[in-house]
């Protein structure tokens, strides 16, 4: 019960005969005003609990990502922004598929607008060959692809298949490097979200040259 129902409770008690006691109304003023002091000292540890939390500040806020512990050949799902980025490790067999399918591509050299900040603009899509950042959702309607990294023939994928990713909703396929395929449903490459290295082994994901923290 709050300490403003406790004195209504009491003013109510009083009889509407009797005259008011002035000090009386002295010491209800008083404990009021005490009350709500304590209430903002107590309020100041209180209101440190609505700091964000690791779930928020990953959804909005840059997010820092140790790569020492991702293997050639593996990828991690991290969030940003409330989308799902993908850091993937990429073997040497890996990246030098991405020199033998640019005649299949629909946008090899990264060239349309808007996905691919200049820095990305390479045959690897990154800033070092080995690993590659991409936000892990389709171009087309928004579905996330699936990791097809495993080579040669497999459903709804070519015979020549040499690693990428599928998207199960519509078929749009990806190479190693989230260069769409032509003539498929996905209209542009998967997007490169702004990140820097902080050191080898360390990656932000949300800040570079154009968009600081």
């Amino acid at each position: 019960m709050s300490q403003d129902s406790i004195v209504h409770d009491d003013e109510g008690a009083v009889p509407p005969t009797l005259p008011s006691d002035p000090s009386r109304r002295f010491w209800i003023g008083t404990s009021c005003a005490m009350g709500g002091a304590v209430g903002v000292a107590a309020a100041v540890p209180f209101v440190s609990t609505f700091a964000p939390s690791e779930r928020a500040r990953a959804a909005g806020a840059p997010v820092e990502v140790d790569i020492s512990t991702i293997a050639p050949g593996e990828m991690r799902t991290i969030e940003w922004r409330g989308k799902p980025v993908w850091l993937i490790h990429r073997t040497k067999e890996q990246l030098a598929s991405l020199k033998d399918d640019t005649a299949e591509l629909a946008d090899p050299n990264s060239n349309r607008p808007g996905y691919t900040p200049p820095y990305a603009k390479n045959e690897w899509r990154s800033r070092k060959p080995e690993m590659f950042v991409c936000v892990g959702i389709c171009t087309h309607l928004g579905c996330s692809p699936t990791p097809k990294f495993q080579t040669g023939p497999q459903p709804s994928l070519p015979n020549n298949w040499e690693g990428g990713f599928l998207c199960p909703c519509h078929g749009s396929t990806f190479d190693m490097a989230g260069r769409v395929f032509k003539n498929k449903p996905a209209p542009d490459n998967l997007e490169v979200p702004p990140y820097q290295y902080l050191s080898d082994t360390r990656i932000i994901v949300g800040v570079d040259e154009d968009n600081k923290a």
